[in-house]
């Protein structure tokens, strides 16, 4: 580590970015897991990455360089045979530019001056030394391996050649995949089976991106590895099967990842979820919530007893969005317990249980459970049944602030879908404080981001939705839709060419009034529900989306792709 713990420490605690409880939390499990402090304050999500590395680099008195994805890509073949790869990978440092006769340097280890005078002397070149984070050299190093369809490439034409070795080249191409897609930041990997040949998909930001494809010989090698680690029954061909696994990758981060393997006419099909620790620190402010509705989200998780419910089809962010609430109400003084499937992340200081269907653990009993255990505050990770929900209801009513998720299409639907469920009407009016439907959106990429107006086809084609139009123009304070400018991606390194880079949550917050609650206690109907609302001043998710595109935070095509007017 370039600076020692107590340095850190105060850099880190004193101005406020971590608490001190968390950080000697940090401390004590990276001398149980054998690695650097700085490196697991990042991976604990306590601090962002760049932040961390900027604080460091100013207390050394060494520039920081963020090597983010469109500088490693551009550190070309010609800038690593300045460093050997078994030299980088030991001295933690690669060469990312080279200018006029100046190799530039960046590094983990800024003060190794021996390595530094031996470049210099080796190479003729004065040498420029800037600080990066162990992540970001982490990724920059990968550069000496190549992409992945060349690695692959490499290990397959191993198997051809050697048979033998099939079983253990197979268990590197699994390890491959993973590596690449932690590195990608890929939410699934999925593995299909076609007619002649198999494909691997990666999805990144919510869209799938083909990365692999493999002979299809191999495919039943690859199955019974995820099968092994994800401990499924290797000789089940004919059914579904659900398991799960930890698995380390090779710069120290940890994925759990969740397999669902599913029999179809080509053989069967793999999606692995992966749930990757690194960065992940969830907060309410974080969210991308509007002013308004953020002041509402707060005021109702500061009540004592209700609940909160998020709504929306699966993978939208709901449990992001819970998970952003539980950080803001996560203090000493109050006991927080969930039940979820799976455990996304875990939060320090909240007890969270994970359901296990086989040892008779499901939302219900495990609700049922944590009622007795003198819980203030209760997150459901999703109401499923009648069981469950009329349990949350009643957990609601008796003095606890209970947050859940559901499927519903917007936030007055959810009323009418928990009629279906069979609970009381007057119960849901009583019980709910505020419900929240959202949706996620691709987020421009800030390197490539342009604005411009719309051309007449593009006008044409968003015109099919008067409605939507309509509130464009309302917004924007334009009468012509051709006069308003909107901001989209040119495509650049950074982004893979696509324009987008992360995302971002449109909402609508809805929240229980007097006249909403008479409305749901004689069963409205959601369109009625959804007006009433709306004079009340609820901001529907078209608007938050066009409000979104109108600053340059996403496109308008993203926007009217997810958010209906």
């Amino acid at each position: 580590m370039v600076i020692p713990e107590e340095k850190l420490k105060k850099l880190v605690v004193d101005p406020g970015y971590i608490a001190t409880g968390d950080f000697e939390e940090a401390k004590e499990m990276a001398e149980e897991k054998g690695v650097s402090i700085d490196r697991l304050l990042i991976d604990k999500g306590l601090i962002d990455d760049e932040n961390l590395g900027r604080i460091i680099s100013d207390s050394i008195d060494f520039p920081f360089i963020s090597l983010r994805k469109a500088n490693i890509e551009e550190i070309s073949d010609d800038l690593l045979e300045y460093i050997p790869e078994v030299v980088a990978h030991s001295q933690r440092a690669i060469v990312f530019k080279e200018e006029k006769g100046v190799l530039f340097l960046a590094t983990n280890n800024p003060d190794n001056y021996e390595f530094i005078k031996h470049l210099e002397k080796t190479t003729g070149c004065k040498v420029e030394v800037y600080y990066a984070t162990p992540y970001t050299i982490d990724m920059a190093l990968r550069r000496y391996s190549g992409d992945l369809e060349r690695e692959a490439r490499t290990l397959i034409e191993e198997i051809k050649k050697n048979p033998n070795s099939a079983e253990q080249t197979v268990v590197q191409l699994i390890n491959l995949l993973f590596e690449h897609g932690y590195a990608n930041v890929s939410s699934d990997i999925h593995i299909e089976p076609l007619e002649e040949k198999c494909i691997v998909r990666f999805r990144v930001d919510g869209t799938l991106f083909r990365v692999l494809e493999y002979p299809k010989e191999l495919h039943s090698r690859m199955v019974s590895r995820i099968k092994i680690l994800s401990r499924l029954r290797t000789d089940e061909k004919a059914a579904p099967q659900d398991g799960r696994f930890d698995h380390k990758v090779e710069n120290g981060g940890e994925v759990d990842v969740r397999v669902s393997v599913l029999p179809t006419t080509e053989g069967e099909n793999v999606v692995m979820r992966l749930l990757m620790q690194q960065g992940k620190r969830f907060t309410i402010d974080s969210l991308g919530l509007l002013d308004d509705d953020l002041k509402k989200l707060k005021k109702n998780a500061k009540k004592p007893w209700g609940m909160i419910m998020v709504v929306g089809p699966t993978g939208s962010g709901k449990t992001t969005t819970l998970y952003g609430v539980l950080q803001l109400l996560n203090e000493p003084s109050v006991n927080i317990m969930t039940v979820e499937d799976p455990v996304e992340y875990n939060i320090n200081g909240v007890q969270q249980t994970q359901v296990n269907v086989k040892k008779k653990l499901t939302f219900a009993t495990g609700l049922r459970s944590i009622v007795r255990q003198d819980p203030d505050i209760i997150m459901v990770g999703e109401i499923r049944d009648e069981e469950t929900v009329n349990m949350a209801v009643d957990a609601a009513m008796t003095g606890h602030l209970v947050l859940s998720t559901m499927h519903a299409n917007d936030a007055a639907t959810a009323f009418p879908r928990l009629l279906e469920m069979k609970v009381e009407p007057f119960l849901i009016a009583s019980a709910i404080n505020v419900s929240i439907a959202q949706r996620l959106v691709r987020t421009i990429c800030e390197s490539c981001r342009e604005s411009y107006f719309l051309t007449s086809e593009e006008v044409e084609e968003i015109s099919e939705d008067k409605n939507f139009v309509e509130m464009v123009k309302v917004i924007s304070g334009k009468k012509d839709i051709m006069k308003v400018r909107f901001f989209r991606g040119k495509g650049c390194d950074l982004c893979e060419d696509t324009g987008y880079e992360g995302r971002t949550s449109v909402f609508e917050v809805l929240e229980i009034t007097e006249a909403l609650r008479k409305l749901i206690g004689e069963k409205s109907s959601s369109d009625a529900i959804r007006k009433k609302a709306m004079e009340e001043g609820m901001t529907p998710m078209v608007y938050d989306g066009i409000s979104k595109a109108l600053l340059g935070v996403t496109t308008i095509f993203e926007v009217r792709k997810v958010a209906k007017s």
